[in-house]
């Protein structure tokens, strides 16, 4: 290890400070850490600064990991993940959790919403050397990030935890405003159809979705996914206040499924399709055999569940 000079190496440099490269062994492991140094005028002699240097090692063992439950409203942003096109949800947390903690800090989510979707419990994670406690977290994030992203709650998981991986059911919400008029308090949160609708045959058409299926019908034409394959433990429908709402859960869902299925069903509730025709739509592993793809505002991730 490098060390600055002393004595009479002082009287060749006017600042007797080096910069130090180091690395300790752990055991039969090699361990590497990041180096902090901080230099403090310590005296003068021979009209020479003498400095003190210290130096800090932040070791792996010190990393944590943590996962925020973060709600937002995501009517301005073009989704969760970053873009080159504009502002989203997972750009504005990072900025402010890199403010806080003073360091470049990246976070990774459970997945992605589009723009214009909501959420109300995306789980994200973050490896930090912070002393920064959870609810220390909870409360700075709070008061860095805009009113539309609100951080719900902040824990320590363990450095395995996989906020993607470890996911075990994911669970969506769809709201409709079925009435005969719009809501002037609802509008970003909703999709407003005046039509009468025949929820029992919606119900009927909704049974056909659950179970393991091939879903290419209601996938988006750029999906990335590397199987259409997915599993639907539940869908539900019922009304709430002049609201009807559609929730699915299932373990993991392909880019556009759910608003996919929304469209379809409307289509049914309209009685434009039979409840029975569900069933030849999944079939026929064609986009263009389903319904619309219902409006971004009425789609809510409500809870990802480990």
């Amino acid at each position: 290890m490098d060390s600055p000079p002393t004595g009479d190496g002082i009287k060749n440099r006017k600042n007797a400070l080096r910069s130090c490269n180091a690395f300790f062994i752990l055991g039969d492991r090699l361990a590497f850490s990041s180096i902090f140094s901080m230099r403090e005028r310590v005296g003068v002699r021979g009209g020479y600064n003498i400095f003190q240097l210290t130096v800090f090692y932040a070791s792996e063992e010190m990393k944590k990991k943590y996962l925020l439950i973060i709600e937002y409203e995501g009517t301005a942003y073009h989704g969760w993940q970053v873009q080159k096109n504009g502002i989203t949800v997972q750009e504005v947390v990072e900025k402010a959790l890199s403010k806080i903690t003073k360091t470049e800090t990246t976070v990774f989510s459970s997945g992605r919403t589009d723009a214009g979707v909501h959420a109300e419990g995306m789980p994200a994670q973050f490896v930090t050397e912070s002393k920064m406690k959870p609810y220390e977290f909870l409360f700075a994030l709070n008061s860095h990030l805009p009113l539309d992203i609100t951080i719900r709650e902040v824990r320590k998981v363990p450095m395995a935890f996989n906020a993607r991986g470890s996911a075990k059911q994911k669970l969506y919400r769809y709201t409709i405003l079925n009435r005969d008029h719009p809501s002037a308090l609802n509008y970003r949160r909703s999709w407003f159809i005046p039509h009468i609708l025949d929820v029992a045959a919606m119900r009927r058409a909704a049974k056909y979705f659950v179970g393991r299926h091939d879903f290419t019908s209601f996938r988006a034409g750029n999906c990335n996914a590397k199987s259409p394959i997915r599993n639907l433990d539940r869908v539900e429908i019922y009304k709430e206040d002049g609201f009807l709402k559609l929730e699915f859960e299932g373990k993991g869902f392909l880019k556009h499924m759910v608003r996919n299925l929304v469209g379809t069903l409307v289509h049914v509730g309209r009685k434009r399709i039979p409840a029975r025709q569900v069933k030849t739509i999944l079939e026929a592993r064609n986009r263009q055999a389903a319904g619309p793809n219902a409006p971004a505002q009425g789609l809510c991730l409500i809870e990802v569940r480990y």
